[in-house]
């Protein structure tokens, strides 16, 4: 068993001066070891037979794969190169540039000319090589120069460039589920790589790297290296120490700040956390509004973007069940972008809160979005003379010989306000629509909020309009 204490007795080990990461020192050494990917990695799968070296007579093509942190990406490109003996070179485009790509497709050309050898290269964050950059790959992967094995936790759709994308299998990796990750802890705990049994976790202990790790097993090694050392520091120097060393939940929540959060601000985590807020609020889950709302926040989100989304919901999903809504949503917004952070998030709960609250109604969306799908359609025709402008020259001769080419006799415009009520029956649709929808409506109120206070007037409205 390897002895931790004594390590830690010289210079800590714990800590890292001595022995690498825990999250290396546990890296998968073959496709059995792999936690999680059970789908990707099934036999005969396009990444399993990348990595048993069968992929064919064409030769391997090369994959992306797009995950969140922590799910095996760069395990997957170790095992790609080292499971069928190939040369295996790591880039990564933070720091790599042109320059770098082509000293490996040279240096990939002499292995396999001189040693019969292929060469994988991992390119790690792909998605922050510039356009030009992703170019310089492309005659390497298009000729097989290479087996280019990229990762990227953005839509590769949105971050790769298509020809790229086309000449090579996407992979798509999901966060771990809590046993894999429990599976990953535990493997960590004995293995002779890992604490080797000089540790052992308490079950409250255990469940809440878990729950923090939020499908990361990166992350939930890094968090019981961390509470391993905590428990280590605990221990009264000169005293002997209790073997295996118990990991409590103090010791845990003492070396983990906070939970990881689900959250990128600028791939489709941004959008997916963004849309689940307004469908919260729409659906009136005021507690679902504010975890994602807290979500977007703890990961650093801009404000004023929430605030945005905020305004668009108040129109879009409250409407005029509750007119106040916007009220609110604008003033936050204003707010915000005068406050700033950590008080726009008072404010923007404030909004949060009455737009999850508040009655629902998408009538006035539904409206517009009817009438827009008309005027696409054609339909509408010239406005009625009587509603044409006068503030012109030559205005009415233009009235008088649009009347006389209809047939129709020029009708005079009634001013609403000299009408009873200021309700002037007179026609204001074009002619096509003004018969299309004697009998329907664009807008439609619902009988929720103060929308159920406008169904009434609406429909008498409408029916003096229509000469009922």
């Amino acid at each position: 068993m390897t002895d931790l204490f004594a390590q830690a007795s010289e210079s800590p080990g714990l800590d890292g001066a001595h022995l690498p990461p825990l999250a290396v020192r546990m890296r998968p050494r073959s496709v059995e070891e792999v936690r999680g990917q059970a789908d990707i990695l099934r036999p005969g799968s396009p990444l399993r037979r990348l990595i048993e070296g069968s992929a064919g007579a064409a030769g391997p093509l090369s994959a992306i794969l797009w995950g969140p942190p922590g799910t095996g990406k760069t395990t997957l490109a170790h095992l790609v190169a080292t499971a069928a003996d190939r040369e295996f070179v790591e880039l990564s485009a933070v720091t790599a540039g042109v320059k770098d790509v082509r000293a490996v497709m040279e240096a990939a050309n002499r292995a396999r000319d001189l040693y019969g050898r292929q060469t994988v290269l991992f390119l790690d964050e792909i998605h922050r090589f510039t356009k030009a950059q992703q170019d310089a790959l492309l005659p390497g992967v298009e000729n097989r120069q290479v087996i280019l094995v990229a990762a990227t936790t953005e839509n590769p759709s949105f971050a790769v460039i298509a020809p790229l994308l086309s000449r090579s299998m996407l992979i798509t990796l999901t966060g771990l589920d809590d046993a894999e990750i429990g599976d990953v802890l535990d493997s960590a705990a004995r293995d002779e790589r890992g604490l080797a049994g000089d540790f052992v976790l308490a079950d409250d202990a255990r469940e809440h790297l878990v729950r923090v790790a939020g499908g990361d097993a990166r992350r939930a090694l890094t968090s019981l290296e961390a509470a391993a050392g905590v428990a280590q520091d605990g221990i009264p120097i000169g005293s002997q120490p209790q073997r295996p060393v118990p990991i409590t939940l103090a010791d845990t929540e003492r070396a983990i700040a906070h939970a990881a959060v689900r959250y990128d601000r600028t791939g489709d985590q941004h959008y997916d956390v963004a849309s689940a807020l307004i469908k919260s609020m729409r659906g009136s889950d005021v507690d679902a509004s504010l975890h994602y709302l807290a979500r977007m926040l703890e990961a650093g989100e801009d404000p004023r973007f929430i605030a945005r989304r905020i305004v668009i919901a108040a129109s879009e999903d409250v409407g005029m069940g509750d007119p106040t809504a916007l009220q609110t949503a604008v003033a936050a917004m204003h707010a915000v972008a005068q406050i700033g952070m950590p008080e726009a998030r008072i404010i923007l709960a404030q909004a949060v809160v009455h737009n999850a609250l508040a009655p629902k109604s998408n009538a006035a969306y539904l409206g517009i979005n009817e009438a827009i799908a008309d005027v696409r359609a054609g339909k509408g025709g010239p406005v009625p003379v009587h509603l044409r402008g006068s503030g012109y020259a030559g205005a009415d001769r233009m009235k008088e010989a649009s009347a006389n080419a209809s047939g129709r006799k020029a009708r005079p415009y009634v001013y609403a306000h000299d009408e009873p009520e200021g309700i002037a029956a007179q026609q204001y649709l074009p002619d096509g629509l003004h018969e299309e929808l004697a009998d329907r409506s664009y807008y439609r109120p619902t009988d929720r909020g103060f929308e159920a206070r406008l169904q009434e007037r609406w429909r008498w409205i409408r029916d003096r309009l229509r000469g009922r």
